[in-house]
């Protein structure tokens, strides 16, 4: 049975109306299409560009159900909602990615198992409910975890460390237990790392799949600093971690985009980290590289339309502004523009504080190197 297509003049919901929110809404526009959001904070950032924001908990099934009767098509841009809203959403419109992908990939717990039984590469894991079963697990991980609550974490929030700054104990287990609220959580065994990347996949209601090249990610304190396209791996590695995301993307029946974060070992090997089935820090930088940007395919793949080229027409790069960069005064924006190549992504959220996501700086260069270093000088310019 075809599916329809939501040409222009037809109206986009979107769960969640934070910044990829905001940039959804922005390339829904520029192709003609109404936008509404739902979301908990009535001047959220998406709020401002929007034809209506309808205010609501991410759990509101009547404020969920507010935004689907009045939309063509619902997409997200956070994970978290609530079951019962993505059900009573469903109901009454198209919700794409769908509410099982959702279900399965809000969960880290439902997330991990699902890759692993569907043949996946994952790194060692076991899922956790209970201390006794972290106890039992860290040594068999060996003794070097990372605990990750199943619901709700992201940034870092929701994790621990077990064994990589010291020696792992009963006493530094149970701490760890405790610190993520003693709730249903991953312990996954510490990778010998080398570096780590990320591919997007689309897929639309016709079932058309398409991936971007890899990403290069670099994290501090837990938190995407910068990323760079193109990644800069083997055109060997490359094929694969495509193939893979194409083909978790279908295998959950996803209708929108997914970002599949991988681990590159020192050894070469390659492991799937995590999923989010929505536009990704890490590919900002799409706005400025490629045929496509993540932002336009997934209002394509939202309204079933034909997706995007996602070739890349120029190595780019991004860096994330938080809110410490506001902390000492109010940064000099002409000084980080004034570096050939950048751009400045404000996301319109009115109280810096640290750690919070408040822009990010985009740049071109004839290499990722050079665009990386031109957007790293531009916010040492700030």
């Amino acid at each position: 049975m075809s599916v329809k297509v939501i040409e222009p003049g037809g109206t986009l919901g979107i769960l969640g109306g934070g910044q990829l929110g905001r940039m959804m809404a922005m390339a829904a526009r520029t192709m003609d299409y109404r936008v509404r959001v739902m979301d908990p904070e009535p001047n959220c950032p998406a709020s401002f560009v929007v034809d209506e924001a309808i205010v609501g908990k991410w759990d509101d099934v009547a404020a969920a159900e507010r935004l689907a009767s009045g939309s063509d098509a619902v997409t997200l841009e956070i994970e978290q909602i609530g079951v019962d809203a993505l059900a009573r959403v469903a109901a009454v419109a198209p919700l794409r990615p769908g509410v099982e992908p959702i279900r399965i990939i809000q969960d880290k717990t439902l997330q991990k198992t699902w890759l692993a039984e569907h043949n996946f590469p994952v790194g060692p894991f076991r899922v956790i409910r209970t201390e006794a079963e972290l106890q039992e697990a860290v040594p068999t991980l060996d003794n070097r975890v990372f605990l990750k609550i199943g619901r709700g974490g992201y940034d870092g929030r929701g994790q621990a460390r077990i064994g990589l700054d010291a020696a792992a104990t009963e006493e530094s287990i149970a701490a760890a237990w405790k610190s993520i609220g003693e709730k249903p959580a991953v312990a996954e065994q510490a990778l010998d790392l080398d570096f780590e990347i990320s591919v997007m996949a689309s897929r639309n209601p016709s079932g058309e799949v398409r991936s971007f090249p890899a990403a290069r990610n670099h994290h501090e304190n837990q938190i995407l600093a910068w990323s760079i396209l193109p990644a800069g791996i083997s055109p060997e590695l490359e094929e694969r971690a495509e193939r893979l995301a194409r083909e978790i993307v279908a295998g959950l029946g996803i209708e929108g985009l997914l970002c599949v974060e991988m681990f590159i070992t020192k050894q070469g090997e390659l492991f799937v980290n995590e999923l989010a089935p929505r536009p990704h820090n890490s590919y900002h930088q799409s706005e400025r590289g490629c045929a496509t940007s993540q932002f336009e395919q997934v209002v394509r793949a939202a309204l079933n339309l034909p997706l995007g080229e996602t070739s890349l027409i120029s190595p780019c790069a991004i860096v994330n502004l938080l809110g410490d960069v506001w902390l000492n005064g109010a940064p000099n924006f002409p000084a980080a523009l004034a570096v050939p190549g950048v751009r400045l992504h404000l996301y319109e959220k009115h109280a810096p504080r640290a750690g919070r996501k408040m822009g990010h700086l985009s740049s071109i260069g004839a290499t990722a190197k050079e665009a990386l270093e031109r957007v790293l000088e531009a916010k040492r310019r700030l």
